[in-house]
C-alpha cells in the first residue's frame, strides 16, 4: 500500500517520469558508435576488477538504465489506474496540471483561488488517490 507522502512524490515526479520513459525508450534502439579495442589496445593491461569490453558496459548500464524505467512506468501505471477516483471537477483539474508539472502556485494563479485553497485540494486528491481502491474495468 502506497503511503500519503509516497503518492505525493509520485504525483509531483509524473510529468518527468512519463518524459524520460519516452526519451529512453526511444533512445534504446540502437548501440551504435561502440566497438571492442582491437590490435595494441587489445593486449594493454587492464585495470582489476572491471570489464575492459565496452560493449560489456554499454550494455549492463543500459540494463540498469531499462530497471530504473520499470520502476517509473509501475508508478505511472499507478497514478492512471487511480484517476478515476478523482471526481471533483476543482480536484481533477489540480491533478490535472500537477501531471503536467505546474507548481500549485501556478495552478492557483490559473483557477484565480489562493496557494493555501490549492494545497488544500491537492491533500484531498492524494488522500483519495491513496485511500481507495481503483475500479477495476474489464
Amino acid at each position: 500500500m502506497t503511503t500519503f507522502m509516497e503518492m505525493e512524490q509520485i504525483v509531483r515526479d509524473y510529468h518527468w517520469m512519463i518524459n524520460s520513459v519516452k526519451v529512453i525508450r526511444e533512445g534504446m534502439g540502437d548501440m551504435g558508435g561502440l566497438t571492442a579495442q582491437y590490435g595494441v589496445e587489445a593486449a594493454m593491461p587492464k585495470r582489476k576488477g572491471g570489464h575492459s569490453d565496452p560493449i560489456y558496459r554499454e550494455a549492463t548500464r543500459r540494463e540498469r538504465r531499462m530497471k530504473k524505467v520499470y520502476e517509473y512506468e509501475k508508478k505511472i501505471q499507478l497514478v492512471q489506474e487511480r484517476m478515476t477516483l478523482i471526481e471533483d471537477d476543482r480536484e481533477f483539474e489540480v491533478l490535472h496540471w500537477m501531471l503536467e508539472g505546474k507548481s500549485l502556485r501556478w495552478i492557483g494563479r490559473h483557477m484565480q483561488l489562493s496557494d493555501r485553497h490549492i494545497g488544500r485540494i491537492k491533500d484531498s486528491v492524494i488522500q483519495r488517490l491513496v485511500s481507495e481502491s481503483p475500479v477495476v474495468v474489464n
